[in-house]
């Protein structure tokens, strides 16, 4: 069976990033290493896990030969190391070798058309993602002409110095998450560093380091997330609790054979219920907002 090489190794790992320390993603899942999650049917992420890096590099491989690398296989078979490296990436990130149009085009030697169809893979939420955009770019680079690319660190990475859109796009969720007031310039100085750390500082499963990777990109998308619910949850029940002006002497205007009062109690009851399963479902955000507050 065909192996990504140690060189297409070092490019994924520096697309992807590596987090040695357990942490959860956007949607809540524990990840570890090189984003393995318990899906990847090599390691069973949790709270407080810490694996070294040899170890990472292991499951990756596992990872790797149980379903990467034998999608690419079947997908583009006798293709060379470069392309084979460059498409393993590309499954890995998006999951989609078997049905991406410009694999076909690939297969007919249609150059144009190959890059044309690996640069449409830049979307995330309907949206195009810069990153990504320059992912598929490198990766193009690396399937029709094996031209390498891997940098110091991780091209996920941001960290003091960068500068750009994405900065600009980091410090925009900085304010959001409630953890800095700005401004948002694009230029990851000496403020935007210091709140990174704090928030990192407040988080157990972060490394307080002042680079934003993979783990805490997830975690401060999750604060967002928490903040977004949590107001809307407490909107919701206000609302509620403010609309008995609004409800009708007569309840089976509402198909209700029950007094207003009880219908406010119940509309009460059920916001409440469900601010506090969106606590329970944020509870490590919540905590870690509320270290940010006092610290």
């Amino acid at each position: 069976m065909a192996e990504i090489s140690p060189a297409g190794l070092e490019q994924l790992v520096a697309e992807e990033g590596e987090v040695l320390r357990a942490y959860r993603d956007v949607a809540g899942v524990w990840t570890i290493g090189v984003g393995l999650t318990a899906a990847s049917g090599v390691v069973t992420p949790r709270a407080g896990m810490v694996i070294t890096k040899a170890e990472s590099r292991r499951l990756l491989a596992g990872a790797l030969r149980r379903r990467y690398e034998p999608g690419v296989e079947a997908a583009m078979p006798g293709a060379p190391e470069h392309a084979f490296d460059g498409a393993v990436s590309f499954h890995f990130n998006t999951g989609a070798i078997a049905s991406a149009s410009w694999v076909k085009a690939w297969r007919k030697g249609d150059r144009r058309a190959a890059r044309t169809g690996i640069a449409a893979w830049n979307k995330a939420g309907g949206r195009v993602v810069e990153g990504l955009a320059r992912r598929r770019a490198r990766e193009a680079d690396l399937i029709l002409d094996g031209r390498r690319m891997v940098p110091e660190t991780t091209f996920v990475a941001l960290k003091a110095g960068d500068v750009g859109d994405e900065v600009r796009a980091l410090q925009a969720d900085l304010v959001r998450a409630g953890i800095w007031e700005g401004p948002a310039d694009g230029v990851f100085g000496t403020a935007t560093e210091k709140a990174v750390r704090a928030f990192q500082a407040a988080h157990p499963n972060l490394t307080v380091d002042g680079v934003v990777g993979p783990a805490t990109r997830a975690q401060i998308a999750r604060l967002i997330a928490a903040r977004k619910t949590l107001a809307a949850t407490a909107a919701g029940g206000a609302l509620a609790a403010g609309g008995a002006g609004v409800i009708p002497a007569d309840a089976s205007a509402l198909d209700l054979n029950l007094p207003p009062g009880v219908i406010l109690l119940s509309v009460a009851l059920a916001a409440i219920a469900t601010l506090a399963l969106v606590g329970w479902r944020y509870r490590d955000e919540i905590r870690s907002l509320i270290r940010l507050w006092r610290s």
